[in-house]
């Protein structure tokens, strides 16, 4: 720190002998042309110098560099397979209270569905309440007694499906899936029998075709946002502790006095961050296509070039935490805060549509809802910014105002 002083305190000095010989009386056109450009190369040389001298700091925190580079690939394959909205292998319980060759063929379709792992068979309906409450299944199929008899006469029969309702999402995908088995049984058990000219004619015949994700996989719907959210906790949350580092070294304090302006200061601090950002950026998108096979279908140029009004955004609200953090831990707590809102309301985990009404207009102020739009919008549909513009608009307006705050309660910090 005391070399780069020095190097500041001496590059002040020649600037300020090239000021004063452009204020004596006879100095030419020229030469103050010549200082303009001079002084804006040291200016800018100020910033190289800060980014240089925050990059080092990186380099040498050996704990740190990992979380910013290799951290991010964790998180995305982590939450690329724990944040999925496939719904398999629910734990299940059959009660067969039949005991048939075709209650247990019967029972067979559940375990072949791929939806329901059978974890217990019992013949005691009581001994699904036990499973339940413990916790260690999530679904009871109860097949009646002469269940078997009942089909060979072509009698209506019924078997009775319990599901555990503390997780009301799980409960209604499991519900759907009985009922797609039991109705693709019924309907083998009457061609069988009776023929396919048992069937009534169908009068409508829907043609289904899915746009985008043919598969209707969700692991391209959720690895964008992950992307989304993994370069909001870097830029805001890193930002932030890297600035409030300075206070608590007491570096800060040599800063201040130095030849750096404020401004100067929070670009050198910020730049690099948006280097690093851009580099998670690159890292995750080529994790998400080599592991998760997601493919982009729109303009990957696109993608860097709106990403950067985001981070223009997350900046601003990471130069903000360190305005009002006395120490590190402060701004880790500010960025935790500030995280779990962004994540619930911006549409990465939850609709929008189906929240409360009072919450749908409240996520118009969530920046991460417009480039959840943005990046699923490249990453899926191959859109470009004939359709983006709105949001790219919005997330523009978004961080101008908050880095245009972040920049003067920071100079006021700092003064």
């Amino acid at each position: 720190m005391e070399n780069f002083k020095v190097t500041m305190e001496n590059r002040l000095r020649g600037n300020m002998k090239m000021s004063e010989a452009a204020t004596r009386p006879g100095a030419s056109p020229v030469f103050n042309c010549r200082l303009s450009v001079v002084n804006f190369a040291f200016r800018r040389s100020r910033i190289l110098t800060l980014v240089r001298k925050e990059f080092i700091q990186i380099r040498r925190d050996r704990r740190l560099l990992p979380i910013l580079l290799i951290l991010p690939v964790l998180q995305l394959i982590i939450l690329g397979y724990a944040v999925s909205s496939d719904i398999k292998h629910l734990a299940t319980v059959i009660c067969d209270l039949d005991r048939t060759p075709a209650s247990r063929a019967f029972a067979e379709r559940f375990a072949t569905s791929g939806y329901f792992d059978i974890r217990h068979r019992t013949a005691d309906e009581r001994r699904i309440k036990a499973l339940m409450d413990a916790g260690q299944v999530r679904v009871g199929i109860v097949i009646p007694p002469r269940f078997a008899a009942s089909l060979a006469r072509g009698e209506t029969t019924t078997v009775q499906l319990l599901l555990d309702g503390s997780d009301s999402n799980t409960a209604n995908v499991a519900q759907g899936y009985v009922t797609q088995i039991v109705n693709a049984e019924a309907t083998r058990i009457v061609l069988e029998r009776l023929g396919p000219r048992s069937l009534p004619p169908m009068v409508l015949d829907p043609t289904v075709r899915v746009w985008f994700n043919p598969d209707l996989k969700s692991v391209n719907f959720m690895v964008p946002g992950v992307i989304a959210l993994i370069l909001t906790i870097v830029t805001m949350t890193m930002t932030a502790t890297a600035i409030v580092k300075e206070k608590e070294r007491g570096t800060i304090e040599q800063l201040i006095v130095s030849p750096i302006r404020p401004y100067q200061l929070m670009l050198g601090k910020a730049i690099p961050f948006v280097i690093i950002g851009y580099a998670d950026i690159l890292i995750v998108v080529l994790a998400g296509l080599l592991w998760f096979r997601v493919p982009i279908a729109g303009s990957f140029g696109l993608l860097l070039l709106l990403s950067g009004l985001f981070i223009m955004t997350t900046l601003g609200l990471g130069l903000l935490i360190s305005t009002v953090s006395q120490t590190q831990q402060q701004a880790m707590m500010l960025g935790f805060f500030v995280n779990p809102p962004f994540m619930l309301l911006s549409g990465f985990i939850f609709p929008i549509a189906s929240m409360p009404e009072p919450v749908q207009y409240l996520t118009y102020l969530i920046p991460l809802r417009y480039f959840l739009v943005i990046i699923r919008g490249i990453f899926l549909k191959g859109i470009g910014l004939e359709i983006l513009w709105p949001q790219a608009l919005i997330l523009l307006l978004f961080g101008a105002g908050v880095l245009t705050v972040s920049a003067l309660r920071f100079q006021k910090h700092l003064g």
